[in-house]
């Protein structure tokens, strides 16, 4: 994010907690004298969904002293490494769906389910999209409004697709979370990917520690 979207995000965010229409920040220095100086003492519940970069949260949220006793900040990011370097004191960890999870997510965002389950017909091919999804609930709610209302053929189709040339958001989702990902472990990522593709377990890690 540049510093002109971190100016627009100061305003915001003071505009928000301060409830007027706007509050004019020409710079991230001022807008950070300007958060202080307006919401300190005052107790505050702030979300800041999708952080990619430290800067945003020195330039944000900063220190715990910025804002009144008992506020909670709540953020959420794909880099575990921001929270530990801003010391965050509490981390959770979100796990992926499971198999049944995945398929009740899925389910909801289809037309051809009756009380979160799919109609027969569907069933077998909604296990492979989940397959596909690999739990990321994003991929599924998109996958889901996608398929909805189509045909057996139609679904039939579009999977085939998706392993040939992945759906454009899938894409995007899970470049995001590639991209959060340190260097080293991306190496590792795409070895696995270009060449160890459906080899088992044990032989792929003995091959990349070796």
């Amino acid at each position: 994010m540049s510093y002109g979207g971190l100016v627009k995000l100061q305003s915001i965010l003071l505009s928000e907690i301060l409830g007027v229409k706007e509050v004019k920040v020409t710079n991230v220095d001022k807008g950070i004298n300007v958060i202080k100086k307006m919401l300190n003492g005052k107790k505050l519940l702030l979300v800041l969904d999708d952080v990619n970069q430290l800067d945003q949260l020195n330039k944000l949220v900063g220190r715990s002293d910025w804002f009144g006793s008992g506020s909670r900040i709540v953020l959420t990011t794909r880099d575990k490494h921001l929270l530990i370097a801003h010391q965050v004191n509490l981390i959770y960890e979100v796990e992926k769906l499971d198999h049944y999870e995945s398929l009740k997510l899925f389910a909801s965002w289809n037309s051809f389910s009756r009380n979160g389950h799919l109609k027969d017909e569907y069933a077998k091919l909604a296990n492979n999209v989940v397959d596909y999804a690999d739990g990321l609930p994003l991929a599924l709610m998109v996958l889901g409004s996608h398929l909805c209302g189509r045909s057996i053929d139609q679904w039939k189709y579009a999977l085939d697709g998706y392993r040939r040339v992945p759906n454009r958001e899938i894409q995007e989702i899970l470049k995001i979370s590639y991209n959060a990902l340190e260097d080293a472990v991306k190496e590792v990522f795409l070895d696995i990917a270009f060449f160890y593709k459906g080899l088992g377990e044990d032989y792929v890690i003995q091959m990349l520690e070796g």
